[in-house]
């Protein structure tokens, strides 16, 4: 356990963070799993903005993000 002020608080904040981070990532990897199984239009709109929200909390880098989507609108195309 912390016993500096400071690191209690860090503590606190990437407890936070943490949950923050898996519910996110939870949500990304369901909607995606959900467009593999049946591409639709709407599911793919909700894919791309959770891809999009993980790319802005830094949790998916931008190329692996890019990679995602195209996977996911050529699902859509065929």
């Amino acid at each position: 356990m912390p016993l500096l002020q400071n690191a209690k608080k860090a503590l606190r904040v990437s407890k936070r963070k943490t949950t923050i981070n898996t519910q996110v990532k939870s949500k990304l990897k369901t909607a995606v799993d959900e467009m593999k199984k049946t591409p639709a239009a709407d599911k793919l709109n909700t894919a791309f903005s959770a891809i999009d929200r993980g790319v802005k909390k830094h949790l998916v880098q931008k190329n692996k993000a890019a990679r995602l989507k195209a996977s996911l609108s050529k699902l859509l195309k065929k």
